[in-house]
């Protein structure tokens, strides 16, 4: 009932701010149009010109020492300039009849043509006709005065206008730029968001919490001051969050870490000041901050007291666990980046409960697929099982991506409906790259991508602790010039030290099979990712799992050691180096040979895989099995 009330006055109070603002300007603009008009009548009572009887004028026009200048006939009016003066200063009108005496000092010259004409001018001189003066006329002549008044009136207007936006900037520098997800916004809840059970049954104690709050409070429970979501990019953290706003039915701020981020010390502790305070008047609510690891790093790490973002996570810290308490407000944030956090964030009485937002299992990633699918037109025999068994490890984003890849590719296509052909196009084009099938290939680099290839999926097939070969293909794909998938039968959370060395063989008979069939020398530069897969996957085997075989259980994480050596710059010694080096080395020579003894071995299948490949460019796993029938593990390539 408070959050509603509040924003109906702040409604209100924007409301009449805006009336008062439209009023001042309808007040200036009347002001300005009164002005202009002002200098217009100035202008004509300075142009008022004295009025004389026409019989005067022609007496004094007719006199030799006559003091008239010029006469200047306008319909029925005479303009008289003296001498000495540049404007007219007389007039004279019609008389009470209608007529102008002596109409024929007038009318004299007027129908006369050629030397009549001359002889006309002559005689007098000082008459002159014009065009009698009419409304366009006279509203140029005040256009001409009025216009450039009000340019620079606007220009004025302009400079100060610009003025006042940069003074409001100012006067705002220090405001929070979060933005409000209230009752007027469309809500998420829990339903909406697919997998994570677990961190939605953590995340539906703190919806109970902001509910329910006297349940707990009876038994002595406090209600958490922070929540961390941590988890992959693309996991969902941000959609948790807003569903735990939609099902409190809590005002919801959400804020940018790096919004916090300002090039002037201070003002990022001052923003956090003014969003807690507006939170705290929305109270209970929910203020939620994305990458919270922009403000929040380590200060020991980093150093300087004086700091902006020292200050900006100074006064997070204070106004998360100050002496208010009771302010009913939740800070939730999300991180991909735990270890970087300030450990003073961390503690309990600040960001209480953790919250791992994990990358999906099977059975999630089947409904976040049903989840994106909805709302698009499918076809019945489409496999959506299928596809989520084949994208282990992908995030809820990945997922996101590939469903609208499917779609795009079905109306590429001229598909009515998404087919599996689609899901399947859509998945190799996230996983791999689009098929770049414009490349021409020359024969012999078919020929060598083939037997690259084959000897990719020979090891992984042969090989006891291998993945299944899913796919096999020579047609150029992103970066790559032929790609050959395996994917896991199911979701694993560790992979033991067998299966490790398996894939760094199987990484290793691209090249092994272009050094068998081509010679020791022909070997090319097509196997360059998988020897850079190879190094990484072996160094992380040593430095991080205690995989070596000198090394067995020990590890170089650097937060853990907290010390660099000036030798090698790591967190371990040049002789420790050299040992890690060797291990490396001894892993890759390792998984050279085995590779090698299982392609010598099977040289017939090597020779009809890559034949099939040169025939049809890419193989399925229905055609697998045919073509590596026979295959077999020699001892020499066995580890247990």
């Amino acid at each position: 009932m408070s959050n509603s009330n509040s924003n109906s006055n702040a409604k209100k109070s924007q409301n009449k701010k805006d009336l008062s603002n439209s009023a001042r300007r309808v007040s200036f603009f009347f002001i300005l149009v009164l002005a202009c008009f002002a200098i217009a009548a100035t202008m004509t009572s300075q142009n008022k010109l004295e009025e004389m009887p026409l019989s005067e004028v022609i007496a004094s026009a007719n006199r030799a020492d006559t003091d008239i200048k010029k006469i200047t006939v306008s319909g029925s009016e005479l303009k008289i300039t003296l001498k000495g003066n540049d404007y007219p200063t007389v007039v004279s009108r019609k008389d009470a009849s209608g007529t102008l005496y002596d109409q024929g000092l007038i009318d004299h010259c007027k129908d006369k043509t050629g030397d009549d004409l001359k002889k006309c001018q002559e005689t007098y001189p000082v008459i002159e006709y014009v065009e009698p003066s009419n409304f366009w006329s006279t509203f140029f002549d005040i256009a001409i005065i009025v216009v450039p008044v009000i340019v620079l009136i606007g220009f004025f207007m302009y400079m100060l206008k610009q003025a006042q936006n940069m003074n409001n900037q100012s006067m705002g520098f220090g405001k929070a730029k979060a933005k409000l997800y209230g009752p007027d916004k469309k809500k998420v809840k829990f339903e909406d968001v697919a997998g994570n059970e677990s961190a939605k049954q953590d995340l539906t104690e703190i919806v109970d919490f902001l509910k329910n709050p006297k349940k707990y409070e009876k038994l002595g429970a406090k209600i958490p001051r922070g929540v961390l979501l941590a988890g992959d990019p693309g996991t969902g953290k941000t959609l948790m969050a807003r569903a735990v706003a939609g099902e409190a039915n809590v005002p919801f701020f959400s804020i940018s870490g790096s919004e916090f981020a300002e090039m002037f010390v201070g003002v990022g502790a001052s923003r956090v000041r003014d969003l807690f305070s507006k939170a705290k008047k929305n109270a209970p609510s929910i203020i939620f901050i994305d990458e919270i690891d922009a403000v929040a790093h380590k200060r020991d790490a980093r150093g300087g007291a004086g700091r902006e973002d020292e200050q900006t996570l100074n006064q997070i810290l204070v106004e998360m666990d100050g002496f208010d308490n009771d302010s009913g407000v939740i800070v939730m944030a999300a991180t991909n980046r735990v270890d970087m956090l300030d450990k003073a964030l961390l503690r309990p009485g600040r960001f209480d409960r953790h919250v791992n937002v994990t990358l999906p299992e099977r059975k999630d990633r089947l409904e976040i697929l049903k989840v994106h699918f909805k709302n698009k037109p499918v076809d019945s025999h489409i496999d959506l099982d299928a596809l989520a068994a084949k994208t282990a490890g992908s995030s809820g984003a990945d997922l996101a991506n590939i469903a609208n890849e499917a779609a795009i590719t079905a109306a590429r296509e001229g598909h009515k409906e998404i087919t599996n052909s689609d899901l399947t196009e859509a998945f190799e084009r996230v996983a791999i790259g689009p098929e770049r099938k414009s490349k021409v290939m020359t024969d012999e680099e078919r020929k060598i991508t083939a037997y690259h290839e084959a000897g990719h999926a020979i090891v992984g097939h042969v090989l006891p602790d291998s993945d299944p070969v899913h796919k096999i293909t020579i047609i150029p794909r992103g970066a790559t010039g032929g790609v050959t998938w395996f994917l896991p039968p199911e979701d694993r959370s560790y992979k033991n030290i067998y299966e490790l060395k398996d894939v760094l063989a199987r990484a290793m008979g691209g090249r092994i099979a272009e050094k068998i069939v081509f010679g020791t020398d022909a070997i090319t530069t097509g196997a360059s990712s998988d020897l850079k897969h190879v190094a990484e996957l072996s160094k992380d085997m040593i430095i991080s799992e205690g995989m070596g075989s000198d090394t067995r259980n020990l590890v170089f994480p650097a937060e853990a050691t907290g010390y660099y050596t000036i030798s090698t710059g790591k967190p371990y010694s040049e002789k420790t180096a050299e040992k890690i080096d060797a291990e490396v080395k001894k892993l890759t020579d390792e998984a050279a040979k085995r590779a090698e003894a299982v392609l010598k071995a099977n040289t017939k299948v090597l020779d009809r895989l890559a034949a099939a490949l040169l025939e049809k460019e890419t193989i399925d796993e229905a055609d697998l099995p045919e073509l590596l029938k026979g295959s077999t593990l020699p001892s020499a390539a066995k580890l247990h």
